[in-house]
């Protein structure tokens, strides 16, 4: 085939899928159903023209489409890379987490349950080998989320329900591949499968793909601040990963190529905002979504252009398979969704999935082009017989054209029925608001143009009045709607304030005063906070607030790699980070203060007012207290920060003051040119974060502890080798009463509470605690629990009672401490004692 040709036909597809995407939306279809129909009748039409004796004009053009230039594996190579990490960009990873339980089972589980239902329904009929109807249960398990997606929001379905659907066929389509890589493996090799070694495999091909895909995600994410301001660069890296990873996991690694392309998507996505410019990875996404869809939409056609030869020989036998095949798929799912996501719920591992989300998940299983590409693939093997080709190649393809002519035809009424894309009335009234705040910033633009540009006040005031006519009646209609209570009213306070706090972390991290480092856990917990108040109110609005403050599980491990391994780096980072978001926290929370007073308060009225901003006041003074118990521990560190956050705004204004003057044509272009050079050099510093350095050097513990103050070098450097350091956090519990006693607790700095039956008992910096069950041998008496952050020197059981024998003074002082303990224990004793040594540490 020539070239041109070649290039010519391409070049039609693209004109082709271009003029599809208006149409889709004028005929109400889901664009990939509009894709396979019209790629299909393409097949079609070039068979026609390729053998038809009537020309032989467009013959040339005909065999391009009929004989693709390229197989299936090259189809697999060129669009299956870009498809998997674009997905990967697109998803608000730490939002998927949340509903990673229900993803993994609808994913990985279903795909396992999904091909022994199809291959055990279809053998006793199919007249081939149990592997290969397993082979095509594997194929048909792929799911094609991209028609399903546009559906949702197309009608405006729920947010979870589209991240549902996207996160299962991101894992779908990886479990899916390895479990057909594996099973054509069998199938080809002639071997008696082996059920434990067929596990084994799947295992080190899927583990093995996170762990290659990662490693290589983290190196590219360390080489794109490189290329500082050069966008260009930056998406050229993020394109070359996909493929590179791809290639090297399965060419080299032998482990799951589609695996390590994800794992290195989500790596990238969530490391690579920190080590960019805003602006730069807003354009590399933009210039994803473009690359994404060329390709969907080319692999969806060209797969669909196929389908008339993967249709070749069908017979009656194959309608009877087929829905075999689509009851038992439909059957598989169902088992999945209804039988074990609720079972989930119960284990209380994520949040619950409706029996409406259900419904809509079980009906929108389509499938699209890695189906086809696969049952391609399949076809074009030389090993398998012909009866086995033709069986997955027609099965294949009958189900793939049945799920989107019927799923993809019937979704929208579904949602329709289940009433999932219908406002309730707290919607409607959400609605007036959300109009009415709108235009009455609409109103306030015009009036501020109208007298910038010298407009006749009669002009400006004809379509002023016009917006604070329809801002008064949103308002009214919002007022008067007898429906809504003032516990729902409340609710569309705290939704706005959640929505406009996304509108102000973007804002903040566009203007460069939110670093890239913590932008995506600040727009995870907006979202988090909005989805939650929309489904539970006000105390959904609370407990995702709340959990901002929450010490999760990457903090509990970084304190466990400080504990046992004396590895303190990845927890001053935790640290480091939960100081800036507090800080970010506060300045937020004082605008959605503001917020509330001046927009909100006019809408909903003085009493849903007062509850939003008593909301708010107890939020903000969570945040500070977390913010000042790290601001006590690490006074300079606060500063610092502090001091980055007015650099980074004195930089954005002198960017606005520049940018101003050379509009102005007060500057010339050379001159605005290095200004902003200089700006971009000096906000390239910013990005590099104070370290924090948590103080846990045992040997400056030791030296700073007032018990061993007063004591020689040596004898000081002699129990820093028995001591380890020890991070607390607030509310910590240290001690548990009961426990037998292991170690004491010398504290460096921070304060703790010792809960006797008698009262609580304060200790502070130079206290000691644990000691008395050492000392008598006897169980805890007491729980002991962090009053704010402290840095603890532990010695354990064994060295303490060496160090008491070696150091006579040290043990003396001991006695001496276990004496007012005990004194403090008795019932007449003081119910709170607060050393002196405790009083220069905030509790």
């Amino acid at each position: 085939m020539d070239t041109p040709i070649i290039v010519a036909a391409f070049a039609g597809l693209l004109v082709v899928i271009s003029l599809l995407q208006p149409l889709a939306r004028r005929l109400g279809l889901a664009p990939s159903v509009l894709l396979a129909g019209v790629g299909t009748l393409i097949g079609l039409l070039a068979a026609f023209l390729l053998y038809t004796p009537t020309t032989d004009a467009f013959n040339e053009l005909a065999m391009v489409f009929v004989n693709l230039p390229f197989d299936s594996q090259k189809i697999l190579y060129i669009f299956l890379p870009v498809l998997l990490f674009q997905s990967t960009l697109t998803l608000d990873v730490r939002r998927i987490f949340e509903d990673i339980g229900a993803i993994l089972v609808m994913a990985v589980v279903a795909v396992v349950v999904a091909t022994a239902f199809i291959g055990l329904a279809l053998y006793p009929l199919a007249g081939v080998p149990l592997v290969a109807c397993l082979l095509l249960g594997a194929i048909v398990a792929t799911t094609d989320p991209v028609a399903v997606v546009a559906i949702f929001r197309d009608i405006g379905a729920p947010a979870r329900l589209g991240r549902l659907v996207e996160g299962e066929s991101l894992l779908n389509d990886a479990a899916a591949i390895v479990l057909f890589v594996l099973l054509l493996g069998m199938l080809t090799s002639q071997q008696t499968p082996d059920a434990v070694e067929a596990v084994v495999t799947f295992l080190r091909s899927f583990a093995g793909g996170i762990v290659v895909g990662a490693l290589f995600a983290r190196l590219f994410v360390m080489l794109l601040p490189l290329m500082r301001e050069q966008k260009l660069a930056q998406v050229t890296l993020s394109l070359a990963l996909p493929y590179l990873v791809y290639v090297v996991s399965e060419q080299s690694a032998d482990v799951s190529a589609v695996v390590a392309v994800v794992a290195a998507g989500i790596v990238f996505n969530l490391y690579g905002p920190a080590r960019v410019a805003p602006a730069a990875w807003s354009y590399l996404h933009d210039v994803w979504e473009q690359i994404a869809f060329w390709a969907s939409s080319l692999i969806f056609v060209l797969a669909s252009i196929l389908i008339p030869e993967l249709l070749a020989g069908f017979k009656l036998l194959d309608i009877l398979l087929l829905v075999v095949l689509i009851v038992a798929a439909l059957a598989a799912r169902a088992v999945v969704i209804f039988g074990l996501l609720p079972v989930l719920g119960v284990l209380r591992i994520g949040e619950a999935v409706s029996n409406r989300y259900k419904t809509v998940i079980l009906w929108g299983g389509m499938r699209g082009a890695v189906t086809l590409t696969l049952a391609l693939s399949v076809t074009e093997h030389p090993s398998l017989s012909e009866d086995v080709q033709h069986f997955i190649a027609v099965l294949a393809t009958g189900f793939v054209l049945f799920t989107l002519l019927v799923y993809g035809t019937t979704l929208k009424r579904l949602i329709r029925a289940l009433k999932l894309n219908t406002l309730t009335p707290l919607d409607i009234a959400m609605r007036k608001q959300f109009l009415a705040l709108a235009l009455s910033d609409v109103r306030e633009a015009v009036d501020d143009a109208a007298r910038d540009y010298n407009i006749a006040p009669e002009v400006a005031e004809k379509l002023s009045t016009n917006y604070s006519s329809q801002a008064s009646t949103a308002v009214e209609d919002n007022v008067l709607a007898e429906e809504i209570m003032d516990r729902e009213r409340v609710v569309l306070g705290l939704v706005a304030l959640a929505d406009r706090e996304r509108v102000l972390i973007l804002r903040h991290f566009h203007e460069g005063t939110v670093s890239n480092r913590t932008i995506a856990s600040h727009l995870t917990l907006a979202g988090r906070i909005a989805d939650q108040t929309r489904s539970k109110g006000r105390v959904g609005y609370n407990r995702a607030a709340r959990s901002a403050l929450a010490y999760g599980p990457t903090f509990r491990f970084a304190q466990w790699l400080q504990r046992h391994l004396k590895i303190d780096g990845l927890l001053s980072v935790m640290v480091a980070d939960r100081f800036e978001r507090l800080l970010i926290g506060r300045i937020v929370i004082k605008e959605l203060i503001e917020f509330n007073d001046e927009r909100i308060r006019p809408l909903l009225g003085e009493r849903v007012a007062g509850i939003l901003h008593e909301t708010l006041a107890i939020r903000r003074e969570d945040n500070l207290r977390g913010l000042e118990g790290l601001q006590l521990q690490y006074p300079d560190y606060a500063q610092a920060l502090e001091y980055e956050f007015l650099r980074r705004t004195g930089l954005r204004l002198e960017e606005q003051a520049y940018s101003e003057a050379f509009t102005q044509k007060l500057i010339g272009s050379e001159l605005y040119n290095d200004l902003q050079r200089s700006v971009s050099t000096a906000r390239d510093r910013t990005r590099v974060r104070p370290r924090l350095d948590l103080g846990l050097k045992t040997r400056d513990l030791v030296d700073g502890h007032p018990l061993f103050a007063d004591l020689p070098d040596t004898r000081r450097e002699a129990i820093a080798r028995l001591m380890r350091p020890y991070f607390a956090v607030p509310g910590e519990t240290l001690i548990r009463k009961g426990e037998k006693g292991d170690a004491a607790y010398f504290i460096s700095s921070g304060a703790v509470e010792v809960r006797t039956p008698h009262g609580p008992l304060r200790l502070g910096r130079g206290d000691v605690f644990g000691e008395m069950a050492l000392l008598s041998g006897k169980p805890r008496t007491a729980d002991v629990a962090a009053l704010g952050y402290c840095q603890l020197l532990v010695l354990g059981a064994g060295d303490f009672r060496a160090l008491m024998k070696q150091s006579p003074d040290i043990a003396e002082n001991m006695a001496r401490i276990a004496r007012q303990r005990e004194e403090m224990n008795v019932p007449d004793a003081t119910s709170e004692h607060v050393p002196p040594a405790a009083l220069d540490v905030a509790p």
